[in-house]
């Protein structure tokens, strides 16, 4: 694998923390501002939506100028974001920083991963895209859970300029490492749009929202789920994002390994399981041991989907992969923001905290019942599911990605 992909990783990893870190934040800043914790949680909403509505757009301007010049430019914004997020006075100024660093999520992931899969042989693509989310997945062992305890110690304001440090060695590092690409030629935004005209690709984005939805319902609300439920202390939520990054971990190398072999039943799998963990999580959210086993257990299961879920959109877009390589990351955030903000729906409504995770796991179901949809109707059009189709592409164009 080039050297080249441990920059984007670099960058990942930045990304990959100020998403996440915030969760293991949530009472902290709530109390310092003075809002509920469903208040609190808009800024994981607000995040989810800023890279919903940035990764198209931010993937469009992209096209005006260099890859690398792009990835550049966004961890820019990422940077600035973050910090304005830091030294926020009031609640609305740091949900403004958080929608102003998911500005450059969604375009840096969907154009870091077509440079990615641009670096490798064909039949090494889910394997690159795996590599380089390894950063957002390490950043869920390391980042995550070294933030919020940075964030409990001295402060979540401390946690978010470290965040803005990571920015800055990402931006180096793609400045170092990253090579010098042509701006992309022949690319015209209507044949980039014409992918989403294909029934398969829109089924796959809505299982994405759907299957990672699940994940974010239960996890966005894990610090008062586990401190009020389970028992745990607060300075215990750390270790046990470290758990959660650690599944992410494996279930990121499990789905990136076996994509390229058995897409639809890696999916079939683990959105099938990732529900019933998520129906159990009610129950096991009782017991320390039992709710840290099921923490671990929705990382790796939720993140076994990534690379199935990325790739499979951009084998049904593979003549136009830039944008739907970008929207289908906006997809994994737009789940975050709708369970997100359902999951504070349901806990507003007086049902407890951990009624999250019966959202969680009706959405991952339903992303399963979607899956089987698509592959019926693949069938039915004479082509066996997650069939690649990539020799009609041109060169620079055969790319595939993940959120």
């Amino acid at each position: 694998m080039p050297l080249a992909l441990l920059a984007l990783a670099i960058g990942a990893f930045g990304i990959g923390t100020t998403e996440f870190v915030i969760m293991g934040l949530l009472p902290e800043v709530a109390a310092d501002f003075g809002v509920s914790i469903p208040t609190a949680g808009f800024l994981v909403t607000g995040y989810a939506l800023g890279v919903v509505l940035g990764a198209p757009l931010m993937t469009v301007l992209g096209t005006k100028v260099t890859r690398k010049r792009m990835l550049m430019l966004l961890m820019g914004l990422f940077i600035a974001g973050n910090l304005l997020s830091a030294v926020a006075p009031v609640f609305a100024v740091m949900l403004i920083g958080r929608v102003v660093a998911s500005l450059a999520h969604g375009a840096f992931f969907g154009i870091g991963s077509v440079v990615a899969a641009e670096l490798v042989a064909p039949d090494k693509k889910a394997g690159a895209i795996a590599m380089m989310f390894t950063g957002l997945t390490v950043a869920n062992v390391v980042g995550v859970p070294l933030g919020t305890f940075v964030g409990q110690s001295l402060g979540w304001r401390v946690t978010f300029g470290i965040v803005a440090a990571l920015g800055v060695v990402g931006l180096a590092g793609i400045a170092k490492l990253v090579p010098d690409m042509p701006k992309p030629q022949g690319v015209r935004l209507r044949h980039e749009l014409a992918a989403f005209k294909n029934a398969q690709v829109l089924l796959a984005m809505a299982m994405t929202v759907l299957g990672f939805g699940g994940v974010f319902a239960a996890i966005t609300y894990i610090a008062p789920m586990m401190t009020h439920v389970a028992g745990f202390a607060d300075g215990s939520v750390t270790w046990l994002l470290v758990l959660f990054g650690l599944g992410m971990v494996g279930g990121n190398l499990i789905g990136g390994k076996y994509a390229d072999r058995a897409l639809m039943p890696l999916l079939y799998v683990s959105l099938g399981a990732l529900a019933v963990v998520l129906a159990l999580f009610t129950l096991t959210a009782q017991n320390k041991i039992l709710a840290a086993v099921t923490i671990a257990l929705i990382g790796a299961l939720g993140f076994a989907t990534v690379p199935p879920l990325q790739k499979r959109v951009l084998d049904q877009a593979h003549g136009a992969p830039t944008l739907a390589s970008a929207v289908n990351i906006g997809a994994f955030n737009l789940g975050n923001a709708l369970s997100a903000w359902l999951g504070g729906i349901v806990i507003g409504a007086g049902f407890g905290y951990t009624s999250p995770n019966w959202v969680g796991a009706a959405l991952a179901a339903a992303a399963l019942l979607l899956a089987f949809v698509s592959a019926a109707l693949e069938r039915r059009d004479g082509a066996s599911p997650s069939t690649v189709v990539t020799s009609t592409a041109p060169a620079g164009q055969r790319a595939a990605v993940h959120h």
